[in-house]
């Protein structure tokens, strides 16, 4: 073992650098093979103390005895040397004595790395000194140099003082504009105040050290390429801080319209404001303010729309001369959802329409004015002095209820069901039509022909990791993995005796609120594997007929007579699914299934004939606990369910307790929730009881997820009672818009169907935003999106339920200040009555709409007053 490599195993850096200082290249390269070798000794076991004490020495003896630039800077930038690199500082020594080309090659390769690399800039930026080479550019390099020069609690001097020192600042600065993501970082970096880097750059813009020009439209450029708001916030703030000249904004008035058109929020509101001292200026055509004017209208924020319509204003009162281009503009805020905006639209409408010169101007108005509400498109009809047709009686334009689709037969073949099985185990598991199809298809192919369905199956079932295993166990599968244990048991990967042990599986035990479904589904796949195991029936009775989870009476008393007719046992669990799955409410075809069964002779005939003629009972007795912002639901006990069904269906009987244990719940997947609801198709609110803690964390907690399930719910059969209204109102106050956008659909859904209680719904709303568990500007979000599907009579219906309870807590002598989001949850609630004709009383309304003042609350309080107390004007 030569010296150098002495030195390097006992990770002596110093005498390293001593001994490469005294060797040829020749020599260097001789050591290189054991340095490579060693390298990857140490792999293994760089974590350990040695390999931390040895590192350092090897990347330093290894960058020095490789003469490419490709090779070096690859072992320079090696992951393996991340945690226990050797120094910039003794990396440089020992590369100095090369061609100074040679070097600015390594410099740039590195710099060219990923960010992710973590190459020091230290070291890249004293070999850009050492070579003289120019500067790179790179993201790496870039990101390196702000860090660097930024970091000012290691450094003395002002960052102003620091940036004076950088020769290529310029280049430097240039490319902040050209790389993306680079704001998020440079936004850490800049601080605030006098020492911020977007004062400090400004700063050494008016001394002249850095180009206006180019700076002012680096700024903008990069505004106009857009990002995440931590990207272009920094930019923003530099532009601020270099604080264009009016000559400068001229020239960029196109760049302007642009941003307020496209840009962000805050950026919008910025070119808004340059734009609008320009109008105001008169530096600004109206044709150029038009054009401003229907992009910012055509934006969602109300803020910046208000401030156009202001803007308008001031430039007509000005000068009316442009008021035929500036008008038309207004067409597109006479259709926003916010009513203020309506407003003020109106308004102007009014004030500047008897100077319109331009008959299409009025037509261009009016057009817009039809997506106004009723009193405000009378208004503008007024103002313009067209004829105003009377709008005919309201009709309620409610989406269509959705319609059951029937489930497709099984697959034909061994090698489309395999396909299938494919399908569902590289998916969600939440479509419940596949499924259940696909789990009929193994049990007929399993009966008819097992050894093909083995064969076909094998491809599938040999990426899942329990394939290789001998044996598996039946009690290892839960969850979502339902499907896979059919697959074991079919390849006969599971023992015999493994299903004679009571489930124990955590979705089944776990005791939380969750578990009577999860025990029932899972009771129901235990079977099954076990029958496809031991003497697989031809087919399952409990199969649905609907993506629901119904299933037709005929059609299971035909199943029952084919059954009969081979001689077949029925298995328990698959009788009791498919029991709590057959149509009842449909009587006449009940009572006729139910004539066809007790023919048969069989005590399922007959238990099948005495279920479709009882009575459906009623819900079972609710008791309402409050507690905090929570409002949830205790239901009592259901006997129906638990008589003559198996051990594992009886839970679904049991009292359902708000107290229920959570700390053990392993429900924790959305996917499986559908499948709950074609367990209970005709009865969803006891899944909706079960599932009423995960609506509410949705509003309380913040959570995301639960509300994917209700339209499922909506679309079941059976009663909307309290549970799943009350599950409804917290999911349309949920935090995260896609729950709440479910919550809209099945609010819909359940209109449509006519199973909505508008008057409960409205009432829950009411209690829980007085609670504090639902926020009022999370409900107008979900009541605006309902309402403008056409739902205006259902929204306000349930609104004027949800109102009393909230108005009544702001009256008295010292009422609280109302929350945040009230006063628009009013104007909803005020264009639904205009839209649909409503008429009537609102408790408390009257003592809010008689306030002083003109606050968004008391103004829609006004405005709804006058809706429900006065004719439309013709």
């Amino acid at each position: 073992m030569s010296s150098l490599m002495d030195a390097v195993r006992a990770g002596r850096i110093a005498e390293v650098a001593s001994l490469l200082d005294g060797m040829t290249d020749a020599e260097r390269r001789a050591c290189f093979p054991e340095l490579k070798a060693l390298r990857k000794e140490l792999r293994a076991d760089r974590w350990s103390e040695q390999g931390r004490q040895v590192l350092p020495a090897l990347h330093l003896a290894g960058a020095a005895c490789q003469t490419g630039a490709a090779a070096v800077a690859n072992w320079l930038a090696a992951t393996d040397f991340t945690w226990a690199p050797a120094s910039p500082g003794r990396l440089i020594d020992t590369l100095a004595d090369r061609d100074l080309a040679w070097i600015a090659d390594v410099t740039h390769r590195l710099a060219q790395r990923p960010v992710s690399a973590r190459v020091p800039f230290e070291l890249m930026t004293g070999l850009v000194r050492l070579s003289a080479c120019p500067v790179p550019t790179t993201d790496a390099y870039v990101q390196g140099w702000l860090m660097h020069i930024g970091s000012t609690w290691a450094r003395s001097g002002s960052l102003v003082d620091r940036l004076r020192q950088e020769p290529q600042l310029a280049e430097l600065v240039a490319a902040l504009f050209e790389i993306d993501d680079i704001g998020s970082v440079f936004g850490w970096v800049a601080g605030e105040g006098r020492n911020s880097w977007p004062t400090s750059l400004a700063r050494l813009t008016e001394e002249g050290t850095l180009d206006r020009k180019s700076m002012v439209d680096g700024c903008v450029a990069r505004l106009l390429r857009g990002g995440r708001a931590s990207d272009v916030r920094v930019f923003l703030q530099l532009l601020q801080a270099l604080a264009p000249t009016r000559e400068e904004e001229r020239e960029r008035v196109a760049d302007w319209t642009a941003l307020a058109a496209d840009a962000a929020s805050p950026v919008a509101a910025h070119a808004q404001s340059v734009l609008a001292g320009l109008a105001l200026d008169g530096e600004l055509p109206p044709r150029r303010l038009a054009e401003m004017s229907e992009a910012v209208l055509f934006r969602t924020e109300k803020k910046l729309l208000r401030t156009q319509l202001v803007l308008l204003g001031k430039v007509l009162a000005q000068d009316a001369a442009g008021v035929d281009e500036l008008l038309p503009c207004l067409a597109q805020a006479l259709g926003h959802t916010d009513s203020e905006v309506q407003e003020r639209a109106v308004k102007l409408v009014e004030r500047y329409a008897p100077k319109i010169g331009d008959p299409g101007v009025q037509d261009v108005l009016a057009a817009g004015a039809e997506q106004s509400s009723p009193v405000l498109r009378a208004r503008v009809a007024e103002a313009l002095g067209v004829i105003h047709v009377t709008a005919e009686v309201y009709e309620e334009a409610l989406p269509p209820a959705p319609v059951p689709v029937r489930l497709s037969p099984a697959p034909e073949s061994v090698a489309e069901l395999a396909e299938e099985v494919g399908a569902l185990l590289a998916g969600s598991g939440s479509d419940v039509a596949a499924f259940e199809r696909t789990l009929d298809g193994l049990v007929r192919h399993a009966h008819q022909d097992p050894d093909a369905l083995r064969e076909a199956l094998e491809p599938v079932a040999s990426r899942l990791r329990w394939f290789t295993a001998d044996t598996v166990y039946p009690s290892d599968f839960f969850g979502l993995r339902h499907l896979e244990l059919i697959l074991a048991a079919l390849l006969r990967k599971t023992p015999p005796e493994g299903f004679h042990t009571p489930l124990q599986d955590p979705l089944s035990v776990a005791g939380c609120v969750h578990s009577p479904l999860g025990r029932a589904f899972n009771s129901r796949i235990w079977e099954i594997a076990h029958r496809i195991h031991a003497d697989p029936p031809p087919f399952l009775l409990s199969t649905p007929t609907w993506n629901t989870g119904i299933l037709e009476p005929d059609e299971l008393v035909t199943r029952l007579d084919a059954y009969r007719d081979l001689g077949v046992r029925v298995a328990p669990t698959d009788f009791a699914q498919a029991l709590l799955r057959v149509r009842r409410q449909d009587r006449a075809a009940a009572e006729a299934a139910a004539e066809r069964a007790a023919a048969l002779g069989t005590s399922e005939g007959t238990r099948l004939a005495h279920w479709l003629t009882a009575d459906t009972p009623a819900l079972p007795p609710v008791r309402r606990r409050t507690a905090g912002p929570w409002v949830l639901l205790a239901y009592g006990e259901l006997e129906e369910l638990q008589q003559d069904f198996p051990p594992d269906f009886h839970p679904l009987g049991r009292p359902v307790s708000v107290y229920s244990d959570r700390w053990r719940c392993y429900h924790w997947d959305a996917d499986l929730r559908p499948h709950w609801t074609a367990l209970l198709p005709e009865r969803r609110e006891l899944v909706a009881v079960r599932l009423l803690r995960d609506f509410s964390s949705l509003a309380v907690d913040d959570t995301r997820g639960a509300a994917e399930i209700l339209p499922r719910l909506a679309e079941s059969d059976g009663a909307a009672g309290p549970a799943l209204h009350l599950g409804l109102a917290y999911a349309l106050g949920a935090r995260h818009e896609e729950d709440r956008l479910a919550a809209v659909d099945a609010l819909l859904v359940l209109a449509a169907r006519e199973q909505l209680d508008a008057e409960r719904l409205g009432t829950d709303l009411g209690e829980l935003v007085g609670s504090g568990a639902v926020k009022p500007a999370r409900l107008v979000e979900s009541v605006r999106t309902a309402a403008a599907t056409g739902a205006n009579a259902t929204i306000w219906e349930m609104l004027r339920h949800t109102l009393p309870a909230l108005l009544g807590d702001l009256t008295g002598d010292r009422p609280p200040t109302p929350p945040r989001g009230l006063g628009d949850l009013v104007a909803v609630a005020a264009d639904c009555a205009e839209r649909s004709g409503a008429r009537g009383e609102v408790p408390h309304l009257a003592q809010i709409a008689e306030r002083r003042g003109s606050s968004r609350l008391v103004a829609q309080a006004r405005r709804l007053r006058s809706t429900l107390v006065a004719e439309v004007a013709a």
